[in-house]
């Protein structure tokens, strides 16, 4: 592969469910999603803000990371995304740095400007400045998190000599990120910091071409401010379902993709001419795919594979692949389509498995010679079954004082 393929994996919750079952067992669900990723090893996990329309059901990320970070060891858990325009930059950041002590250093900050305007609507903020708003307060959040204290007022948030009262918990404070979709706005924000670049809607055709111009916009924008660019701090958020076959991971999809469906013509207020039946839907996905979600991968291992490189190839490489997390499936198929992709998608990018098969191969390289030497051994010791076992006994056996030819 000519380009970086990305050597750590993740998911991305919204999250979202369908209006027809019990949030409160949604989100138990959801928490232990999280516990069962952590035991496969996957490395991170982003959890969603939303406020209304129903279907994304964490209105706040961080409670979620709380309770999350109690039950699992080692993976890391980002807010993916807190909309800035909905907090004060002092609040939000002292809410990460508890975090950042609570869960050991394991908490990431993401960042965006909010994706649902009937969100913005009921708390009075114009969809047209949501992204101004995000700058404002993104400036105020990284340095409130690096330590330095602020003082800034603006026409809705003021910080006076502001500094949070907690050091991070370690040396090297926490991972942030910003979102990005198909403008560049995200990208130009995420230089100007210096810090990650999360694209949301690299599954989307829109998205999946801008890539290269999104990447191109954060080099320049961490070149005026400063900074180097890092293609290891990008991650690309893709939805995919794996099974043993191809067809077994569409009929798990039809299970669940008219939910998605449902969701799209809520928040559009149309009705979507390949929404009425599963197997329509799920031919729509994966071949033009949704709005929104892009097109999905539904398949096996190998099928994930190959996207991850084409993805790897459009971009230049990236470090970091993100699932988004959907609920196409039963709960069971869900958790061993993660299982798949921890079992034979992730070694196949880190190299896992990669002195196994060159001892495999020195081994077949050798085997004549292995081989022979083996039957020799065997020959002998049918020849002679006491030397053969005297051969074995180590240095010095059956001699000296006390063997068994000197006893009394």
């Amino acid at each position: 592969m000519d380009h970086q393929g990305p050597t750590r994996f993740g998911t991305f919750i919204a999250p979202y469910h369908g209006l027809d079952g019990s949030p409160a067992l949604h989100l138990r669900r959801d928490l232990d999603l999280v516990r069962h990723l952590d035991g496969l090893g996957f490395d991170e996990a982003w959890i969603g803000e939303h406020h209304s329309a129903g279907y994304e059901t964490v209105a706040s990320p961080e409670v979620f990371i709380a309770a999350a970070a109690e039950h699992t060891r080692r993976i890391r858990l980002g807010t993916g995304v807190n909309s800035l325009p909905y907090h004060h930059p002092l609040i939000l950041a002292d809410r990460i740095r508890q975090l950042d002590h609570q869960t050991r250093g394991r908490v990431m900050f993401g960042a965006g400007p909010g994706q649902l305007a009937s969100d913005a609507f009921m708390m009075g903020i114009d969809p047209m400045r949501q992204r101004a708003m995000m700058a404002e307060a993104l400036d105020a959040v990284v340095r409130l998190l690096r330590g330095e204290t602020v003082t800034r007022r603006t026409d809705w948030f003021e910080l006076a000599e502001a500094r949070l009262q907690l050091r991070s918990f370690a040396p090297g404070g926490v991972e942030m990120a910003v979102a990005s979709t198909v403008s560049p706005s995200g990208s130009v924000q995420a230089g100007r910091h210096g810090i990650g670049l999360l694209s949301l809607a690299a599954a989307d055709p829109a998205g999946f071409a801008a890539l290269n111009g999104n990447w191109a916009a954060y080099e320049k924008s961490c070149a005026e401010y400063g900074h180097t660019p890092d293609r290891a701090a990008w991650r690309l958020v893709v939805p995919m379902h794996l099974a043993e076959s191809a067809a077994d991971a569409r009929a798990q999809a039809a299970y669940g993709v008219l939910h998605m469906v449902r969701y799209l013509e809520g928040l559009s207020g149309t009705t979507l001419p390949w929404g009425r039946r599963a197997a329509d839907a799920v031919d729509r996905w994966t071949h033009e795919g949704f709005p929104i979600f892009g097109v999905a991968t539904v398949g096996t291992p190998a099928d994930a594979i190959a996207r991850i490189e084409a993805l790897a190839g459009a971009s230049g490489g990236f470090g970091t692949l993100l699932l988004l997390d959907l609920p196409m499936s039963t709960p069971e198929a869900k958790r061993r389509s993660y299982e798949l992709f921890a079992e034979y998608v992730v070694p196949h990018f880190t190299g896992a498995n990669r002195d196994r098969r060159a001892s495999m191969e020195w081994a077949r390289a050798h085997s004549e010679r292995f081989m022979r030497v083996t039957h020799q051994a065997i020959e002998a010791a049918v020849r002679d079954p006491a030397g053969a076992g005297r051969a074995h006994a180590g240095p010095g056996a059956g001699t000296g004082p006390g063997a068994a030819g000197d006893a009394p």
